[in-house]
């Protein structure tokens, strides 16, 4: 398979490359050059397999050069640090809506799930090919924790996370802050997550500086994140009755990469009836499928944090889509949106986009009372991304099927679960210690020469 660039300007690539490049020379993002069929008996197949086994199936096609015997021992190997057998298992909440708990990882969030196979990806190919590497990544919350516990004590690796001073909870920060390996970096941007990921952007647009220091990068910018968050769209459909069923899936989104996934499990064969971009405060995406209009707008601090953005990465890879894999229009847009913070899509592009996806925008209050109700009624206290979610398919699928990606811990949002539901929740014991452990990190201002210089003197030869 080859991967092309969503801004038509960079070598096409395969597989391990793809894995080291992370983002295009060209400032694009990588995809595949076509999408992998699964049909209606490889899906039904799945079902009688477990979770590793279904992960190795469905990534083959997009992993070339891995043996089907070893990526299924990637997959193992990285699955059986989640806590639950399962991996990714569904609870039902009433005739219609399903959670799918994405948070049984190490780090109690959605990430791991990818994050895991990553880095053991990482490992295979930096020993392949007797080479080191620099990750640089931008966190809103949860990444940042996944990556650094994918990565940390890893000889061929350093990895310096960028997270927003002030707006992670303190679960999250005290989650990437307290690693103390000698090859992990964590630092404090002043600023805002948009501004983390202009950064890293920044940092790999310099090519001289990008190849000097071997960056690499583990933000869904890297393929590898978000293809391998495509199996549990699949394995949890099959589950409820795919491929002779149509199921949506209501997804709390702030970046677009997890939906994203969904997108392609869908371009591959799974029958999606509807994917629900579910936005807080920050409804960039959410008034792009209203209006068909892309614009910026400030962002604010709510208690869903992992979802205060307002430049979703992953977008430019559905844009290059609708705009029918024309990579001169999508350099079009990026440009009119750094110079004019914005721009718009054609009206046959927004309604090829509404064949497949739905959109809502939840505010605090709403998140709020959401974590309430569903905690009366079932028991089960949501934190308040998963909470966005559930409500966005509530309000626009009340009949259902579908399913809610329930995409971290509560116990990672304590103060906004007590609030909504008058109970403390409880970290499992691994982590009952976090805020006592002593924490590492650095304070740098939105600068990249600042930040350039800063992993200079600290990475590794």
């Amino acid at each position: 398979m080859q991967y092309i660039s969503t801004r038509g300007q960079a070598p096409n690539l395969t597989f391990p490359d793809v894995l080291l490049t992370g983002l295009a020379r060209d400032g694009g993002l990588y995809v595949p050059d076509a999408w992998p069929q699964l049909s209606a008996e490889d899906l039904r197949a799945i079902r009688e397999l477990s979770y590793p086994e279904a992960a190795a199936r469905i990534l083959a096609p997009f992993m070339d050069g891995i043996g089907e015997d070893e990526l299924l021992a990637m997959t193992r190997d990285a699955y059986a640090v989640f806590a639950d057998p399962g991996v990714v298992p569904l609870r039902q909440l009433s005739d219609g809506h399903w959670l799918m708990e994405l948070f049984h990882g190490p780090t109690l969030a959605f990430k791991d799930v990818a994050m895991q196979l990553l880095g053991r990806l990482f490992d295979r190919e930096l020993a392949r090919r007797q080479q080191r590497v620099t990750i640089v990544g931008a966190t809103s919350g949860d990444t940042g924790s996944a990556a650094i516990e994918a990565c940390r004590d890893r000889d061929a690796i350093d990895i310096f996370i960028l997270f927003p001073q002030g707006r992670v909870s303190e679960v999250q920060r005290r989650q990437m802050t307290t690693v103390l390996s000698d090859n992990v970096h964590n630092i404090a941007i002043e600023g805002t997550f948009d501004d983390c990921q202009a950064l890293v952007k920044g940092a790999f647009n310099d090519l001289a500086f990008r190849d000097e220091i071997a960056m690499s990068a583990v933000n869904s910018i890297n393929w590898a994140r978000v293809v391998a968050q495509v199996v549990y769209y699949i394995t949890t459909a099959v589950a409820l009755g795919a491929p002779d069923k149509r199921v949506s899936f209501a997804v709390p989104t702030g970046n677009f990469g997890c939906v994203f996934a969904g997108y392609v499990a869908a371009k591959m064969g799974l029958p999606v009836d509807k994917l629900i971009v579910a936005t807080n405060r920050n409804d960039i995406l959410h008034r792009f499928f209203q209006t068909g209009a892309y614009r910026k707008d400030q962002v604010v601090a709510t208690q869903s944090p992992s979802m205060d953005i307002q430049v979703a990465s992953n977008f430019e890879r559905l844009l290059f889509d609708l705009a029918g894999r024309d990579g001169a229009v999508v350099r079009g847009q990026m440009q009119a949106l750094a110079d004019q913070d914005g721009f718009e899509v054609a009206p046959d592009a927004l309604a090829q986009a509404h064949e497949l996806f739905l959109s809502h925008r939840v505010d605090e209050a709403t998140t709020t009372a959401t974590m309430g109700e569903v905690y009366r009624e079932t028991g089960i206290a949501l934190d308040p991304h998963s909470a966005v979610g559930l409500r966005a398919a509530r309000d626009l699928l009340p009949e259902g099927p579908v399913i809610t990606l329930s995409t971290a811990h509560p116990a990672k949002f304590p103060d906004a679960v007590e609030k909504a539901c008058g109970q403390h929740p409880a970290l499992p014991e691994h982590m009952a210690d976090i805020y006592e452990r002593e924490e590492r990190y650095a304070v740098l201002p939105n600068d990249l020469a600042t930040l350039q210089g800063h992993i200079r003197g600290l990475r590794r030869d």
